[in-house]
């Protein structure tokens, strides 16, 4: 063989051999030791937490609850009460926060379920309860009128608790006692005392009107250790029915949605005796109606001993002040009707007039009295209607 190409075939074959280091080391930076690629590594789970903790049972109604999403988002929350009500509440828009949107109830469980997703799709489920205080006391609101009744177009609206409200906490107690009507109406509370707040509009209620009061204090403490009730109420406003009484000239006349039924002769309280059974000017309300009722002068403080002393039953009886007013049948006085005032403060007219006057008349409608120098005292009875709206106002925790 020629030397010089047994030379050529010798370099050619220890290039070759070179080359093979160079190309097993490019291979061997992209697998393992087994020859396979490396697995990209995993997303950490997302965590949850809810809020408030439930280590102590007792959280507060009016916290919020929170359930929150670390390294990942959240793909279902409840929270429900043991009876199954859901509590409403929303996510975020970054869908990594639930809050609740409602008031807790008070000495309630409630369940919380969560699950949140990591970036890989992995799912973290979280299960665990809270549970709400057990009050010291509870304030239960009596509401008048009551629901489902009809009542007349001067009938405030009445609420007196059983436990008295702080003074620090009267604004939170109104903006939580919500009046709607279906004919919109302004109007405003006032506070009568620490356990009685009386809401009126600012007219006459609209005839005819359908009235709605929520009462939202589930989660309201109204005083230290002390939480409100939630109620609801509806009621209806029947047929606008303003009566007038001339003390003067002894006459009641009787206006319903605006037209004059009738003129009715009566009598009212005489002037004698120091002025105390005058009948007193004013706008007043009926508070009840009786077919019958006792009418005693003990009840005022007039004794058996007194000349003035009376104990006598009478029909058809309309309660209009605190203090004893009545509209009612007197047939012993029909003679003096719509010619002298010799009652104690009553409004006596006929059996026949006092039998119509009440079948006629329901709770809450008006009767203005006008023709005496002795004016309704504040609070005696219904009586919203004797001062104007703006002092009215003054009254409110809202407006002062």
């Amino acid at each position: 063989m020629d030397i010089q190409v047994r030379r050529r075939t010798l370099v050619g074959a220890l290039l070759a051999a070179a080359a093979v280091p160079t190309t097993l080391t490019a291979c061997q930076s992209d697998r393992g030791a087994s020859g396979e690629a490396s697995a990209a590594p995993s997303a950490a789970p997302a965590t949850v937490t809810v809020s408030p903790a439930d280590a102590s049972a007792q959280v507060r109604p009016d916290t919020p609850v929170t359930v929150t999403a670390a390294g990942g988002r959240l793909t279902e929350v409840t929270v429900t009460a043991a009876d199954g009500t859901p509590l409403e509440g929303a996510l975020d828009a970054a869908g990594t926060t639930w809050t609740s949107a409602a008031a807790l109830a008070l000495e309630s469980t409630y369940a919380v379920h969560a699950v949140a997703a990591n970036a890989d799709g992995v799912a973290t489920t979280t299960d665990t309860t809270l549970t709400t205080l057990v009050p010291s006391a509870t304030a239960f609101p009596a509401v008048a009128p009551l629901s489902g009744s009809e009542v007349g177009v001067g009938m405030p609206i009445i609420v007196t608790f059983d436990e008295p409200i702080a003074d620090d906490r009267r604004t939170v107690v109104e903006q939580n006692l919500r009046v709607t009507a279906s004919t919109a109406v302004e109007g405003s509370w006032k506070w009568r005392s620490d356990t009685k707040v009386e809401f009126r509009p600012a007219q006459y209620w609209p005839a005819h009107t359908q009235v709605h009061l929520d009462v939202d204090l589930g989660a309201v403490e109204v005083s230290p250790g002390v939480w409100g009730t939630t109620r609801d109420i509806d009621f209806t406003i029947g047929s606008a029915m303003v009566s007038q009484v001339d003390i003067a000239a002894h006459t009641l006349t009787v206006t319903r949605d605006g037209e004059v039924l009738r003129t009715i002769p009566v009598t009212l309280g005489q002037s004698g005796s120091g002025g105390q059974f005058v009948t007193r000017s004013g706008t007043k309300v009926i508070m009840s109606l009786e077919a019958a009722r006792e009418m005693n002068s003990e009840t005022t403080g007039i004794g058996q001993d007194d000349p003035n002393y009376y104990n006598v039953d009478v029909k058809y009886a309309m309660r209009l002040t605190n203090s004893g007013e009545f509209l009612h049948a007197a047939p012993w006085s029909v003679a003096s009707q719509g010619r002298a005032n010799v009652s104690h403060g009553c409004t006596g007219m006929s059996t026949d007039d006092a039998k119509w006057m009440f079948d006629n008349s329901k709770v809450g409608d008006v009767v203005v009295y006008t023709g005496s120098d002795r004016t309704i005292e504040p609070g005696n009875g219904f009586n919203v209607w004797n001062e104007t709206y703006e002092q009215w106002q003054q009254g409110s925790a809202l407006h002062a």
